[in-house]
């Protein structure tokens, strides 16, 4: 009678086939891999100056092998925006429900939204001009861009409410402070001496230092 060999043995022996799972991981891994290449060419060179073949030039892959991956040129860069406003939108339900005043939820906020513009999709977000995009996008960008505006306009307005920001015009006290923390997108070297922690950290304590009341203010 042949021998018959167990099942757990059978199971045991690897397989040349990979999994489902392993599937979905390497191709979650490629598409990765592209878009991080495509956000990093349109920050370092424009987005009309850079070109699929370009990116796919840096891959050594094939154009329509971007194609698979994330589509059209508008779509590639549709992803880029979207990822970068979806860092910032998690960044601010991270802090929404700390504890602390107003004042200090922003500033945990301003921490992370200044650090993720300087990493590459929030770069992208603030080199991209709707202009870029195709109407159909460009409507979807301004609206997740509004959303952001909305979150850091009610974090002002919280710490007026509740004493740890001095009263004023929050729609001008959130365009100063975004203004301020967009720009090192345009100029911060990722291999310069500064991190980006180290910036945020200083322009964040610069811009909400004027923001908490002082004694005698609200008398002159």
């Amino acid at each position: 009678m042949p021998s018959q060999t167990p099942d757990r043995e059978i199971k045991d022996r690897a397989s040349p086939f990979r999994s489902k799972e392993e599937r979905a991981l390497d191709r979650d891994q490629k598409r990765e891999a592209v878009l991080r290449a495509a956000v990093r060419m349109f920050n370092a060179r424009g987005f009309h100056a850079t070109s699929l073949d370009d990116v796919a030039a840096s891959l050594n892959i094939s154009k329509p092998t971007i194609y698979y991956y994330l589509g059209n040129k508008d779509q590639v860069l549709l992803e880029c925006v979207t990822r970068g406003l979806g860092e910032l939108a998690e960044a601010a339900e991270r802090v929404r429900e700390a504890e602390g005043s107003g004042l200090d939820r922003l500033r945990a906020f301003l921490l992370l939204y200044a650090k993720v513009n300087m990493d590459d999709f929030g770069r992208c977000v603030v080199r991209t001009g709707d202009e870029y995009l195709v109407p159909k996008n460009a409507a979807q960008f301004r609206t997740l861009k509004r959303r952001i505006d909305g979150v850091l306009r009610t974090m002002i307005a919280e710490g007026i409410r509740d004493g740890s920001i001095s009263d004023g015009d929050v729609k001008m006290i959130a365009f100063t402070l975004a203004g301020a923390l967009n720009w090192p997108a345009r100029w911060h070297d990722p291999a310069g001496p500064d991190s980006p922690d180290q910036i945020a950290s200083s322009m964040v304590e610069i811009l909400t230092a004027g923001l908490a009341p002082r004694a005698g203010r609200a008398s002159d």
